[in-house]
């Protein structure tokens, strides 16, 4: 049995990295797993709290969920199960999730002057699904539900609140920097509603790049790579939005021509991954702050412990 784990030598995002590339390798989107096939109506993985995790634990328990087949949203250290009177079963095995956390620490300069250094670092420990966890209150092990795609109306009133604006195009759904503007299709290019709903979520997280929005250039930091990271975190950063919207993440079908820009960021860093997907949940987090998902004041009241 894994216990707790702050420290150590592993270089999980190694090993997160290389998790994704097996996947990707193979075809498959990792962000996109929750969504595979009938949807599952799988929540966003939730604290002992009931805070919802963000950023790429958001997808390593998310594809923990979904390759053990576990029901509750809830994950929980070993500590914490022990404080609320559970026990973890036997033999089972838990996640790495992971951290960033900021500390300092003083130097003397060439004078002998004390200077003050400000540095960030990247912290791991493991937790355990509810469902690995015997005797835990029954809160922990909610009912599954499906709540059904968002109805388009609703969603046209959530994108109206974020200021974008949006023109028609023919047949390329696109945000385009220079204008500030999203291009979207005709509805009836889409097979469905819920699928053009879904391609403008995706674009509405292009659209945080902008400097009066988020604010995000990522060809600093990736350089030649820097295209592939910003689809990157538009892919992350839908699927994460849908989950608060009740969409699953979607954008053009031959996600294939894109594997390869992806792999060979994720090789060349690896950091990468874990760098678009803290940007996605930036983007996320500014999109919700400025037009809430409908429903979420009530759903945090479901979550409160």
């Amino acid at each position: 049995m894994t216990t707790d784990h702050t420290r150590g030598r592993r270089d999980v995002a190694a090993d997160i990295t290389a998790k994704i590339l097996r996947e990707l390798e193979q075809g498959v989107l990792p962000w996109r797993k929750p969504w595979d096939g009938a949807r599952t109506g799988l929540a966003l993985p939730r604290r002992a709290g009931g805070e919802n995790y963000r950023g790429v634990n958001v997808l390593i328990l998310w594809s923990a969920a979904i390759e053990r087949g576990y029901q509750s949203p809830y994950w929980l250290t070993f500590n914490q199960a022990v404080k609320l009177g559970g026990h973890v079963c036997k033999g089972e095995r838990g996640e790495a999730v992971v951290y960033y956390g900021q500390a300092t620490r003083t130097r003397l300069d060439a004078g002998g002057a004390e200077i003050e250094d400000r540095f960030r670092f990247l912290k791991w420990y493991v937790v355990f699904c509810a469902d690995q966890i015997d005797n835990l209150p029954a809160r922990f092990y909610p009912a599954p539900v499906s709540a059904g795609p968002m109805p388009m109306e609703a969603h046209e009133l959530w994108f109206s609140r974020l200021d974008i604006a949006r023109i028609l195009t023919r047949d390329i759904a696109c945000y385009i920097p220079s204008k500030d503007v999203i291009g979207m299709p005709p509805l009836a290019a889409f097979d469905t509603a819920e699928a053009y709903a879904a391609t403008l979520n995706h674009e509405s997280v292009h659209a945080t790049m902008a400097g009066h929005r988020v604010g995000r250039d990522l060809g600093k930091r990736f350089d030649k790579h820097g295209l592939a990271a910003e689809e990157l975190v538009a892919e992350i950063g839908a699927s994460i939005l849908g989950a608060h919207l009740h969409l699953p993440p979607h954008h053009i079908h031959d996600h294939a021509s894109y594997i390869g820009h992806w792999m060979k960021l994720l090789s060349g860093d690896r950091r990468a991954f874990l760098t678009a997907a803290a940007q996605a949940q930036r983007a996320v987090d500014w999109l919700l702050a400025k037009s809430p998902a409908p429903g979420a004041a009530t759903e945090a009241l479901d979550v409160a412990p």
